[in-house]
């Protein structure tokens, strides 16, 4: 019980670790069974993935990213502008593997049990998988870091998907050197972490 609980504390987005080794296909196929494996609506399993190693299709990625960090950092000024020029959000290239993670809501049929009423079950899936990938890789002893800053239409056209299916993530994945024992936006002060208190509520949502 307690190595769960550790790999859950220890699990971490990673940028700056990578080594650039590659991953053993074992424990590679270890991991995507794992995400395999997580629930979904209605057990229509809606996720897809996308192995990509091509330096070329890395390059065009991250030079996507850094377009859109630049978008993102325009926005900012003082104290925000500085923290967010010390954290870096690469890893695209130096994991040497990315894995891109599809949400196709087609997936189970047009009447998925337990997805009426609420239409982002199926994203909720993917979710699921998503972290079930994460904390398998960090028990391998592999980084994950989920890169965000890009467009959507830009990755499905990037890896093919076809347009009913959503690109929920792009995540770099490999062996680290080390994972940092503080995450990179608490450490640079972007922000902290907040007390299981500040959220939990009882029998009724209390405004704070």
């Amino acid at each position: 019980m307690s190595s769960l609980y550790d790999v859950i504390n220890r699990r971490r987005d990673t940028r700056r670790e990578f080594t650039g080794a590659p991953v053993p296909d074992e424990v590679l196929e270890r991991i995507l069974l794992a995400a395999h494996a997580a629930p979904s609506v209605g057990m229509s399993q809606p996720w897809d993935f996308v192995l990509v190693r091509s330096p070329h299709t890395l390059r065009a990625f991250r030079e996507h990213v850094a377009a859109e960090r630049d978008v993102f950092a325009s926005t900012l000024t003082g104290e925000r502008a500085q923290t967010f020029s010390r954290i870096t959000i690469e890893g695209i290239c130096e994991s040497g593997l990315g894995v891109v993670v599809g949400y196709d809501p087609t997936r189970g049929g047009p009447q998925v049990l337990g997805r009426h009423a609420i239409p982002d079950a199926g994203l909720y899936s993917v979710i699921c998988a998503i972290q079930n990938l994460w904390l398998a890789a960090t028990a391998e002893g592999l980084g994950v870091g989920w890169v965000s800053f890009y467009r959507e239409d830009f990755l499905r056209d990037l890896v093919g998907m076809p347009s009913h299916v959503r690109p929920v993530a792009w995540l770099c994945v490999g062996p680290v050197a080390d994972l940092p024992e503080v995450p990179d936006l608490e450490r640079f002060g972007w922000r902290a972490r907040t007390s299981l208190d500040s959220v939990l509520h009882q029998e009724t949502y209390r405004a704070r």
